[in-house]
């Protein structure tokens, strides 16, 4: 065995590089914010009770001022929000206009959160929304849609369903795989109804601009659960929206001697009725990380290995697809194709996704195929901190450790709460080093728009898929869903 270190890979903002998000905006702006396309003045359209809709757009006025860093001995951490409009470095501003604001009744909220949580009353909640929001689709300008839960709902909901799945979770678990929960969840539901509308949604808690109205702690150590700072929480809050109405946040750094690359996540979910095993895909196009998204077909746990596959014909149809879609958008094949999947690839996959890389005469000619997992494998440093997000374990094999979270040097601490858990991924067929595809892992977990501190725990490939797979269960096999990953977010 024998271990590397990598070191943080940088990101490309609007006149710089840098290694933070943060930092990178603050001192160089968004990517695109030279391109006259890129937004500059967002419309948002906001859907909540009087109070909730009053909350939001004080917390914005607030904000557009910036906010203060968090008090703490890592500044790099927390750093302030610097504001917004123009003439700044994040130079978008949100149109907060009461003709882009649609109300519903506190008491509608009331009467439907007094009874047992029911799938059906769920529903009820959710058209609540889509009623409104269609309004605003129809009738206005609004860039993205804003559903502003009350502090009902979400005590109502009793967890954080409208919060990502943590890296960390493994729901219905078959071995190194984690599958999609088919269990109904209001965030979800609302998301996929929306779609039908063209606009992005952004679903924001009263604890966002309120600290006070944080549901209670499930645990007896904690009265309230835990809260990002914040500033922190205005970061995160900037970033999804310019993203979701059409900007660019940031990229991975171009080098033009490299080759063209394109990525594809594949993730598993179960349909709501638990009849069918299906593929979700995240297709990501190029060092922008724009997300278009896929459908797969019907995949199998295999009785040999106990895992999840896909036939050969799915798999073939998968990545014809994907490469279709690819040239469509960029008028030509990329020189290599990267498959990052949360189960091995066997036999039957891997003929699937070469028929389909030979079915194109000037199509790619590299491709890797990597099956990417949780690992149990441990390392340990000579203090007490965890190792150094960027360590990278060679077991002299086909497996391979990489840990994507941990000390960060630049913090000058772990920023976590528990021990990290590094990623494990496995060669399955390759072109490049595994040394070569760590450090491709490692930076594509710096591509997640929802998340402005850098050390994300998995590949956007992979976080994309799951993501979408939690909002696909709740389409039918003839129903139509939007393609881009800001959809889903």
């Amino acid at each position: 065995m024998k271990t590397e270190f990598f070191h943080e890979p940088e990101l490309e903002f609007g006149i710089g590089r840098h290694i933070d998000i943060k930092f990178g905006l603050m001192n160089h702006g968004p990517f695109d914010s030279d391109n006259p396309l890129a937004p500059k003045k967002i419309k948002l359209g906001i859907v909540g009770t009087p109070e909730t809709i009053e909350g939001i757009v004080t917390w914005f006025e607030k904000c557009r001022a910036g906010i203060p860093a968090k008090p703490s001995k890592h500044p790099y951490l927390f750093p302030h929000f610097p504001g917004f409009g123009e003439g700044m470095p994040l130079c978008a501003d949100f149109v907060l206009d009461s003709q882009l604001q649609r109300t519903i009744p506190q008491i509608h909220f009331d009467k439907l959160c007094q009874g047992p949580k029911t799938d059906e009353v769920l529903e009820k909640i959710a058209q609540l929304y889509l009623d409104e929001i269609e309004y605003l689709a129809e009738k206005t300008v609004a860039d993205v849609l804003v559903c502003a839960f009350p502090f009902i709902l979400v005590q109502y909901l009793d967890q954080e369903e409208d919060e990502v799945i943590d890296d960390t979770d493994e729901i219905d678990r078959v071995p190194g795989v984690v599958i999609i929960s088919s269990k109904f969840i209001l965030h979800d539901h609302l998301k996929a109804q929306a779609m039908q509308f063209g606009k992005p949604t952004q679903i924001i808690r009263p604890s966002t601009y309120d600290e006070r109205k944080r549901p209670k702690s499930k645990t007896k150590s904690e009265n309230k659960r835990s809260l990002q700072d914040e500033a922190t929480r205005a970061w995160n809050l900037y970033t999804a929206l310019y993203y979701k109405a059409g900007g660019t946040p940031w990229r991975l750094v171009h080098d033009p001697s490299e080759l063209s690359a394109c990525y594809v996540g594949v993730g598993f979910y179960k349909t709501l009725d638990e009849t069918r095993l299906l593929t979700s895909t995240a297709q990501v196009f190029n060092e922008r990380g724009e997300g278009v998204i896929l459908r797969g077909g019907t995949a199998q746990i295999s009785k040999d290995d106990k895992q999840i596959h896909l036939s050969a014909e799915d798999a073939y149809n998968l990545l014809k697809s994907a490469l279709q879609i690819y040239q469509k958008e960029h008028k030509h094949f990329p020189a290599r194709v990267v498959i990052h999947k949360s189960s091995k690839h066997n036999g039957d996959e891997i003929n699937g996704f070469e028929n389909a890389l030979r079915g194109h005469s000037i199509g790619p000619e590299l491709a890797d195929f990597i099956s990417v997992t949780r690992s149990s494998t441990r390392l340990f440093r000579g203090n007490r901190y965890p190792p150094l997000r960027g360590t990278f374990l060679d077991m002299e094999g086909e497996y391979f450790v990489l840990y994507t979270k941990g000390s960060v040097d630049f913090f000058s601490t772990y920023p976590g709460m528990y021990v990290p858990k590094p990623l494990g991924f496995r060669c399955d067929q390759v072109a490049e080093t595994p040394t070569f595809l760590a450090q491709e892992i490692l930076t594509l977990t710096k591509m997640n728009w929802n998340n402005t501190q850098f050390d994300g725990g998995e590949p956007i490939t992979l976080r994309c898929a799951r993501q979408v797979g939690q909002i696909l269960k709740y389409f039918g096999p003839n129903d139509h869903y939007q393609p881009y990953y800001r959809f889903y977010m």
